[in-house]
């Protein structure tokens, strides 16, 4: 059989590569065992900071008050509860005051601010005929006697703690513990997974049990439970290479093709995280995705080179020919294909978010390492290996034959079939449109919509929630002022007056800052007298109003003073009527001499996300679809092919997002970066596919023959791809992991519409554009 591949001289690459075979096989070798080494060393790495984007101006007003709002940033909260009756009782106190002494002593708590009944920085006040009295919340001399528990529970209704630090209904009490995110002694980075395990064994293990109930929340223990459930991706991964073993020996009816094909991505993704180690990077929640994604386009690619080494075969070639025919035939596709895929992973760089710059990064050297393995080590392995028998009288056997979804495939270059299909596209583009309008940005749930909804996380959360009057979702706005200003009275009273103004914003539960304890102070100097509960114009009664504010609503030269906003939720609706609300209040009253600063908290913080990525969505697709735009004109040198191979892609791109719309998925860090993904992976259908209709052409071939001739060669790999990768992620739809599981949701359906917009949507284009009219391509 005539193979017009092998008309074409051998060019130096080939010449290179196959010249010398054995050296080559050394090589990657001594390569695969190095790094190999390297990628074993790859441990789970994340930080808040790099969970944020650090140059938005809401975090950069955190950063610099970072230190005065250490009680307000990283923190995470343990709810004691005793389950058959109230705190005030001696053995639950007892066992209280030893769970605070545990976390009190676990490496990452910022001991000074750690706040529970048993630390000396939780106080009761009252105001008597002499003044104010107080002291520590636990009496001095307390003993557990009905005496010192009455007394407990006299100076915790005196504290203001109630449905803060314990819970309405007196039957649970949180220790608050903040976090250094830097050890103040090493300069290490915080662990969250270890700091996770530590909360686990030596709280929850070993203090729970039918009389106490533990309940922890907080970014830390988020980010461990993220870090645990993602240790279960590697399950997924050892499925996806078993169904992806069993689709490719029953699509080649080889198995050493099958074992190289698999071995040879194996080996990528080895590379790949070896490389990621010596660059001094790490695998986070976000990332985790990224070596199944190199596995899935060493797979796609590698299909692509045991096809066209099967097809050789049959013509008669012996298995060196083979391999070098196929490498011939491919390396063009191939590299532009990979190009477009890790040039378009590189955009997702102009995300200010590092989790997702780590992704882009990893992504990327994933393809690079991918056009070694799968261009190179690959060919070389089948030129020694060859198809087997069975492969070869397989191949054979079905090469005359066509299947009938292939034959309906090639209808497609006919007018009526063509025109059809186009239309089709476009209803389910205008289905697309439509309800992508109702893409939101940010999370869209209550809890933390990383974790499924009865994830113990959640259930924490929602006990929190549920039994305390502080929200879990904390908005800081910061009011700025000259040293040993902020708290004069006109900063004092614009503050005032922005406090009501956001406790009327819808969302906002609670607002509290110096301002009311200035007010409280006064109501107490002048006893209890409420006529007395607000704001005096002397400086010397604020001083005195002030004499016993609590750690945290002043920093130490009296140059900021935060402002707590407690709101209903953290959805993406609320963070925005928030900033709204603030941003319309500075434009009304601001003053000289006092500025409200955005953003702290981890309600701000996410905000700044939520901007962020807003901003970043259609920039990061622009860049993407521009890439691939560029490489695949570089590569078939015609406008109408370009349309041909990307309008498939934008088609399901608009779909997706349609998707996400209608399945309640927000755009956030998770789920962002998957489009420029899916987009990044389905070009590589296109290329190919093309790449054999414009051969076809180039023989003088009609369209309709020459995509039967593409359907042979290429179409085949191109549909199993698709539905192997499909399959493969499809699993992840039953990962803990909320967020994966929108992962797997996504991919698997752009893995699937990529794959039939390159089949049916390639060749009605074609027709469409009247590609090949005189011989034109």
């Amino acid at each position: 059989m005539d193979n017009p591949i092998s008309k074409k001289p051998a060019g130096i690459i080939e010449k290179l590569l196959f010249g010398f075979r054995a050296p080559w096989l050394v090589i990657f070798l001594l390569i695969t065992v190095f790094l190999g080494y390297n990628a074993a060393q790859v441990r789970p790495d994340a930080s808040l900071t790099k969970m944020i984007p650090t140059h938005h101006p809401f975090i950069q007003n955190y950063f610099e008050y970072q230190d005065d709002l250490a009680s307000l940033g990283n923190v995470v909260r343990i709810a004691v509860e005793h389950k058959n009756g109230d705190i005030f009782d001696a053995e639950f106190q007892q066992e209280l005051q030893e769970i605070t002494d545990e976390v009190f002593f676990i490496p990452g708590v910022n001991r000074s601010g750690l706040r529970s009944l048993w630390t000396p920085n939780v106080r009761w006040m009252e105001v008597t005929e002499e003044g104010f009295v107080g002291g520590p919340v636990i009496p001095d001399g307390y003993d557990g006697s009905e005496q010192s528990l009455e007394q407990l529970r006299t100076n915790v209704l005196r504290s203001g703690e109630v449905g803060n630090l314990v819970a309405n209904n007196f039957e649970s009490t949180i220790i608050y513990v903040p976090l250094d995110e830097v050890h103040p002694e090493t300069g290490e980075k915080l662990d969250y997974q270890e700091f996770s395990e530590k909360l686990e064994t030596l709280v929850r293990d070993k203090y729970q049990s039918d009389d106490i109930g533990i309940h922890i929340t907080g970014f830390a223990k988020l980010i461990g439970d993220l870090i645990e459930g993602a240790e279960q991706v590697g399950l997924f991964f050892l499925l996806a290479i078993a169904i992806t073993l069993a689709m490719l020996y029953a699509y080649s009816r080889c198995w050493r093709s099958t074992f190289t094909v698999l071995g040879c991505s194996i080996i990528a993704v080895l590379w790949q995280l070896g490389i990621i180690k010596l660059i001094g990077s790490g695998i986070n929640p976000y990332s985790m995705l990224v070596p199944f994604l190199v596995f899935a386009i060493g797979v796609s690619h590698g299909v692509q080179v045991i096809n066209a080494i099967s097809h050789n075969r049959v013509a008669g070639f012996d298995k060196l020919e083979s391999a070098k025919l196929a490498f011939r035939g491919l390396y063009v596709a191939g590299l532009t294909a990979l190009a477009s895929d890790a040039i378009g992973f590189t955009t997702l760089m102009v995300i200010d978010i590092e989790v997702i710059k780590e992704l882009a990064i990893a992504a990327s050297i994933g393809v690079a390492v991918v056009v070694l393995t799968n261009l190179g080590l690959l060919p070389i392995l089948m030129s020694y290996l060859g198809t087997s028998k069975n492969g070869v009288e397989y191949e054979k056997r079905i090469e005359g034959e066509r299947h009938p979804i292939f034959e309906l495939f090639s209808k497609f270059t006919q007018p009526k079939w063509a025109y059809s299909a186009v239309a089709v596209a476009l209803a389910m583009l205008a289905w697309g449109l439509i309800n992508s309008q109702n893409m939101e940005i940010g999370d869209l749930d209550k809890g933390a919509p990383e974790l499924r909804p009865d994830s113990r996380y959640n259930q924490d959360n929602a006990f929190i929630v549920d039994n305390y009057s502080s929200s879990t979702d904390i908005f800081v706005v910061m009011a700025a002022s000259a040293p040993e200003q902020c708290i004069a009275y006109d900063n004092l009273e614009l503050m005032e007056r922005f406090s009501w103004h956001m406790e009327n914003t819808p969302g906002v539960q609670d607002v509290k800052s110096v301002v009311y304890v200035s007010k409280m102070g006064m109501f107490g100097i002048n006893e209890g007298n409420l006529k007395w509960f607000s704001l005096n114009r002397n400086k010397y009664v604020i001083n005195a109003s002030l004499s016993r504010i609590p750690d945290g609503l002043i920093n130490n030269d009296c140059s900021m003073a935060p402002i707590i906003i407690y709101l209903d939720d953290h959805k993406a609706k609320t963070l925005q009527t928030v900033v709204d609300s603030v941003e319309s209040f500075n434009g009304r009253y601001q003053q000289e001499g006092l500025d409200l600063l955005m953003a702290a908290g981890n309600s701000g913080i996410e905000a700044a996300t939520n901007s962020v990525i807003e901003k970043a969505q259609h920039k990061m697709l622009l860049w993407v679809y521009g890439v691939v735009i560029v490489l695949c004109f570089i590569s078939f040198r015609s406008l109408r092919a370009v349309a041909c191979i990307i309008l498939p892609l934008a088609f399901t791109t608009v779909m997706s997002q349609g998707l996400m719309a209608v399945l309640g998925i927000g755009i956030k860090v998770a789920t962002l970066p998957v489009i420029a993904l899916g987009v990044g992976i389905g070009v590589d259908y296109g290329i190919y596919i093309y790449s054999k209709v414009k051969e076809g052409l180039q023989q003088g071939m009609s369209l309709q023959d020459t995509y039967k001739y593409s359907l042979d060669n290429t179409g085949k790999a191109v549909g199993f791809t698709g539905l192997t990768l499909a399959i493969g992620v499809a699993t992840w739809i039953f990962s803990p992991i909320k967020f994966q599981a929108d992962m797997g949701i996504l991919l698997t359906f752009m893995f699937l519409w990529n794959m039939l917009g390159a089949l049916i949507l390639i060749p009605a284009l074609a027709r469409l554009f009247r590609v090949g009219n005189n011989n034109q391509q």
